[in-house]
């Protein structure tokens, strides 16, 4: 199972989270996030990591104009779709790119069925909360295609195994504080995915 550390603020967070072999780190680009980092920021911090880390940005309420412009220059693999977009935006997207599902009910996860996905629990403030998702939604079902995320911790996710999820998304539950990640936290957390 693929691990994405996302919240990515700093460069010494990046490198905890590569060197406990994370496969994916996120950055986000949503000013009112307490993640928040600047295109600047990102670019310094991805010139630094090794060869085979995805890199991903978050965005929120963004134009496809922008997320563009952020992906070229941050040099970044794919963007994160974090809010509802209709298909004409993701025309206009020059980049590769994931969507995210903000599950309200069980119906939800079904969104983009057929696509690699994110289904988070929906929340108000985009993500980060904290928040759980009912893991009976994803009984008996395919979740090949799907990462979650939404309040996972190095104590709970144990408890996904047996869904075979495609992989998971992690902020607030490897951290010391809202943008700060905590090095036995990623390195217990990655540690049980793998296993």
């Amino acid at each position: 199972m693929k691990v994405k550390i996302c919240g990515i603020t700093n460069w010494e967070d990046a490198k905890i989270s590569c060197d406990a072999g994370a496969d994916a780190l996120g950055f986000v680009t949503y000013e009112k996030s307490p993640r928040f980092t600047s295109p600047v920021e990102i670019k310094k911090i991805i010139k630094k990591l090794p060869p085979f880390v995805v890199k991903t940005v978050l965005f929120v309420k963004a134009a496809p104009e922008f997320v563009n412009e952020v992906m070229a220059y941050t040099k970044a693999d794919i963007a994160q779709i974090h809010f509802e977009a209709d298909e004409s935006f993701f025309e206009k997207l020059n980049c590769k790119y994931l969507k995210v599902v903000r599950a309200k009910e069980k119906k939800d996860i079904d969104k983009y069925a057929g696509e690699y996905r994110i289904v988070d629990a929906y929340v108000p403030e985009y993500g980060g909360s904290g928040k759980r998702l009912a893991l009976e939604w994803f009984e008996e079902r395919d979740n090949s295609k799907i990462i979650l995320a939404g309040g996972l911790t190095p104590e709970n996710v144990f408890e996904i195994g047996s869904y075979r999820f495609y992989g998971v998304d992690v902020s607030s539950g490897v951290e010391s504080v809202p943008g700060k990640k905590d090095k036995r936290k990623v390195m217990k957390f990655i540690e049980t995915v793998k296993k």
